[in-house]
């Protein structure tokens, strides 16, 4: 007798992954916590966070939304102005520690950065480059809608009950006389590029931690019975700037967020860690949740991520037969930022445009 002999078969990779059909692995998510369907639910992060909003909205889950567009504007429009893309405004949050920025000058522990970026007599959120598709009329108003995104995050942080944050990325590009970040280099969704000013870092996994912790603790702080879910972007990097090969650098960039991830995950009882990463880039599913350029996940994949959490949500607490993906309904037609099938908005994507010029 030893302490393999009394394990599920779930613990062998034989009885657990080699002998079961591929669609028909289950149980990989052990979760915390039950989200009952009157739980305020908000979501933030790269590109892929955008999914879980969508799977939980589909399946008349309370995602919270507290930055809507006026009740005379068509779905179109909204989409174009990026509401209900996220909780908040915010864009896409692809670092822990641009997540932490957000927490400080929404919560008030830091201020907000004056800087405004012009382009053809509009101006240009730093910040949020891609967030209005025309910029702002003038720097006033651009600051004015920032403030407003700021108050809505901060009422979202204070009315959920769940915090879901997808990590996307650990290479940033910061403002080295300011000390603030950016989410997209400067000369590419909107400004210019100054390379005395403008400098690049890659994240290692102790830079996360903190940045984590520091930002988890604010909301804490604020809203006692907030609970966290963590999830990491399956989606490789568009490009990098590392000097690596682009696929080495997904690697450790995707190695570190799983890492900070498993922590938390491990060491907090309100955190915890829902495996979308390895459910679409396991190669125990030979690569069929992505499309030909092997980086956008396919709906198909999409489906079976969220299908997952769900089905192991409802195993683990016995709410019953877990509900499969609803039928899928045509969307507003916009300009996606995303080359995915699923109509993502996902600045990062316009890096590629620059290797095309090469």
């Amino acid at each position: 007798m030893n302490p393999y002999s009394a394990l599920p078969a779930s613990a062998f990779w034989r009885s657990a992954v080699a002998e079961p059909a591929r669609h028909d692995i289950a149980g990989l998510w052990q979760p915390k916590f039950l989200i009952e369907r009157t739980d305020n639910v908000v979501t933030y992060g790269s590109c892929f966070a955008q999914h879980i909003g969508r799977a939980l909205k589909a399946r008349k889950y309370r995602w919270l939304s507290t930055e809507n567009p006026p009740e005379d504007v068509s779905d179109e429009t909204a989409s174009e102005y990026n509401y209900r893309v996220f909780s908040s405004r915010t864009a896409n949050i692809y670092t822990a520690t641009l997540l932490l920025q957000w927490a400080r000058w929404s919560f008030g522990k830091a201020e907000a950065p004056d800087e405004v970026w012009l382009d053809a007599g509009r101006a240009v959120d730093p910040f949020r480059p891609r967030i209005e598709p025309d910029g702002f009329a003038s720097a006033d108003e651009m600051r004015r809608m920032r403030g407003v995104t700021l108050r809505a995050f901060r009422k979202s942080v204070l009315e959920a009950r769940y915090f879901v944050f997808t990590l996307g990325l650990t290479e940033r590009w910061i403002n080295g006389q300011g000390g603030y970040e950016y989410p997209m280099c400067p000369g590419t969704a909107g400004g210019r590029f100054d390379p005395e000013k403008h400098q690049f870092e890659n994240l290692d996994y102790n830079r996360i931690v903190t940045a984590l912790e520091e930002a988890f603790d604010i909301f804490r702080a604020a809203n006692p019975g907030l609970r966290f879910i963590l999830t990491v972007s399956p989606v490789p990097l568009t490009a990098t700037a590392s000097g690596q090969h682009v696929l080495t650098a997904t690697t450790q960039s995707k190695s570190v967020l799983r890492a900070v991830a498993g922590h938390f995950a491990d060491r907090c009882d309100d955190v915890d860690y829902f495996p979308s990463y390895e459910i679409i880039t396991s190669p125990v599913f030979r690569g069929a949740f992505f499309e030909p350029n092997l980086r956008s996940v396919k709906p198909k994949g999409v489906d079976f991520v969220m299908n997952s959490f769900f089905r192991d949500m409802a195993t683990k607490f016995g709410t019953g037969e877990a509900e499969a993906a609803p039928r899928r309904q045509s969307r507003p037609k916009r300009q996606p930022l995303a080359d995915s099938a699923d109509d993502l908005v996902c600045e990062e994507q316009l890096l590629a445009a620059f290797g095309d010029r090469k």
